[in-house]
C-alpha cells in the first residue's frame, strides 16, 4: 500500500490545503493528513484536538483519507506508521526554501522518506491560515477561503476570542 503524511498545522484548513488533501489523495492508496504540533508555535486558534475534528469534517468523503496528530517528529511519526512519502503544498518560492530544508532533515532523520511537492492551485495562492484568522476577527466573509462546513467554527471562536467585530 501507499501511504503518504501531508503534515501542517491547519489551525485552520483552508480551501488551500482541501485542495492539496484531494490532490494527494488521488495519488495514494492512503493519505494521513497530520496535525503536527510545532513547539515554535504558540497556542492557536483550535487545539490540535479541535483541529483534527475539522479536517476530520471537511475530509469525510474522501475515503482514504485518515486524520491524525503527533507530537513528535514527523520523520519518526513516518517511520511508525511505515509512510515513505511526505506531502508538501507550495504557494512561493519563499515556501519552496523552507520546505526543501525540512525535507533534507526529514530525509537524514529517516533516510525512506521523501518529500513531494505540490503547487497550490493558483486561486489560493495567497491564503493561509493567518489570513484566515485576520480575517476572522474582523468578521469577513470566510465562504472564499475555508470550507462551508467549518465557517461557523472558526467564526464563533474569533468571537470568543476577540469578542465583537473589531472596527
Amino acid at each position: 500500500m501507499k501511504r503518504a503524511i501531508y503534515p501542517g498545522s491547519f489551525d485552520p484548513v483552508t480551501l488551500g490545503h482541501l485542495n492539496i488533501i484531494k490532490r494527494a489523495a488521488a495519488m495514494f492508496d492512503e493519505l494521513i493528513v497530520l496535525v503536527s504540533v510545532n513547539s515554535s508555535k504558540n497556542s492557536g486558534m483550535f487545539s490540535p484536538d479541535e483541529r483534527v475534528e475539522l479536517l476530520r469534517k471537511v475530509t469525510d468523503s474522501i475515503p482514504n483519507v485518515k486524520v491524525d496528530c503527533c507530537y513528535e517528529l514527523v520523520a519518526d511519526y513516518a517511520r511508525q506508521n511505515r509512510a515513505k512519502v511526505l506531502v508538501k503544498g507550495l504557494r512561493a518560492v519563499s515556501d519552496y526554501e523552507s520546505e526543501i530544508q525540512l525535507a533534507m532533515v526529514n530525509s537524514k532523520l529517516y533516510s525512506k522518506l521523501d518529500t513531494i511537492f505540490l503547487y497550490t492551485s493558483p486561486k489560493y495562492a495567497y491564503l493561509s491560515s493567518t489570513v484566515v484568522k485576520e480575517m476572522a476577527r474582523y468578521g469577513a466573509d470566510l465562504s472564499d477561503f475555508v470550507p462551508r462546513q467549518i465557517i461557523g467554527d472558526i467564526e464563533t471562536r474569533a468571537h470568543a476570542i476577540h469578542g465583537k467585530k473589531e472596527k
